[in-house]
């Protein structure tokens, strides 16, 4: 062995020792880590590497689990058959009949035609399943085709969808016109200060019915048709009775609906005591407008005991472009009147001193009459309060 200082010799260990740490020094003896420090980043490091595995065995599964709906497109038809059941799939006709007909609902009518009178009975039974937003206040309105101007309407009946009529009406139908006659029967949805509401309607041919015998059928309802068009306005008034003093209070408020080529319009308002003219009163003339607005009131004497003896008849009349004077209809409200005109004078009676307002619609002034009956008038003394 030389000596430390020997160039020739061989190097000492200390010189070997300060070679290597010179060259490649150890970053874990440099940096002094303690071992718990160590510990602590291997466990994280495999955490981590763990955390890895999980979600790519996740992964796979997911894939492995979208693919399998692919493999049942391939199943046959033969599986599904044997778990559906054919009525679920194609309904007989018979039930999907009556599912069709209470789309608009349903009513009940029986017929009678007598010979003798050429009279046909319409019985208004009820109707029921009708379509309508909650429930309605409704009524029937019934018509022949023969008689344009001859029309029934039954009782309000308040917040149902199934009403109870239990009415009873006739027309005159001759037997020659038998096979061209047709049945229109309304259904309508009662506003008071609004347009009625058309629910559905029912025609029916009278030459295919069997009219030799009494006939009770229920009939679907189809949608509403043109019908309201056959309508010429309507006119708003208002109604007041106070027994105590006796006095009949008459507002024409409005009317709505008219031909805008009518010059003019006023309203005559007359009372007819046991079916005579008794007294009348007349509005101011609106020009150039389909809808005037009056509000003039007129106030009549009329005894607590001759209150059901009185009809109150509503007359719009108009001026043409040829200053000639024509009726647009007429309005008649009293104890035998029908329909929402009853109603109207019924309500004023419940509440009295109370003035009730209401829309009514015109009817053909030829039909009014009719009704009426009006004998020829007579001097009769005007009854005091």
């Amino acid at each position: 062995m030389g000596l430390p200082g020997d160039p020739f010799g061989a190097p000492t260990t200390a010189s070997v020792t300060m070679a290597v740490s010179g060259l490649a020094p150890d970053p874990i003896n440099t940096l002094h880590w303690p071992r718990w420090a160590l510990i602590v980043i291997a466990v994280a490091a495999g955490a981590l590497l763990l955390c890895c595995a999980v979600c790519c065995c996740r992964c796979c599964r997911y894939r492995h689990r979208s693919k399998k709906p692919g493999h049942k497109e391939a199943v046959g038809l033969g599986s599904a058959h044997s778990i559906t059941t054919t009525h679920l799939v194609q309904p007989e006709v018979d039930d999907l009949e009556p599912g069709t007909a209470r789309q608009w609902g349903r009513l009940q009518l029986s017929l009678e035609y007598d010979s003798g009178t050429q009279q046909i009975k319409v019985g208004l039974r009820q109707a029921t399943e009708l379509r309508a937003a909650g429930t309605v206040d409704c009524y029937a309105r019934a018509s022949v085709s023969t008689q344009p101007g001859h029309r029934h309407e039954t009782k309000v009946h308040r917040d149902t969808l199934s009403p109870q009529f239990d009415e009873t009406c006739s027309f005159h139908v001759p037997r020659a016109e038998l096979p061209q006659a047709t049945l229109l029967v309304q259904l309508l949805h009662f506003k008071r200060f609004s347009e009625h509401e058309l629910l559905g309607e029912l025609q029916l041919p009278l030459g295919t019915q069997d009219l030799q015998h009494v006939l009770e059928l229920w009939h679907p309802l189809g949608p509403p048709g043109s019908a309201q068009s056959e309508q010429v306005g309507e006119l708003c008034c208002s109604l007041q009775y106070v027994p105590g003093s006796g006095r009949l209070t008459v507002v024409v408020l409005e009317a709505r609906g008219l031909r805008p080529s009518q010059a003019g319009c006023f309203v005559k308002v007359q009372l007819v005591l046991q079916q005579r003219k008794w007294t009348k009163a007349k509005t101011s003339t609106r020009k150039g407008t389909a809808a005037p607005y009056f509000n003039e009131a007129f106030t009549f004497a009329v005894p607590f005991s001759q209150v059901q003896d009185v009809d109150l008849v509503l007359a719009v009349w108009a001026r043409g472009l040829h200053f000639r004077t024509e009726s647009v209809g007429k309005v008649w409200l009293g104890a035998r009147a029908s329909g929402q005109q009853l109603q109207h004078w019924a309500d004023m009676l419940a509440h009295p001193r109370r003035p009730v307002a209401q829309w009514h619609r015109l009817r053909p002034a030829p039909e009014v009459d009719q009704a009426l009956a009006l004998q020829p008038r007579l001097l009769l003394s005007r009854p005091r309060p």
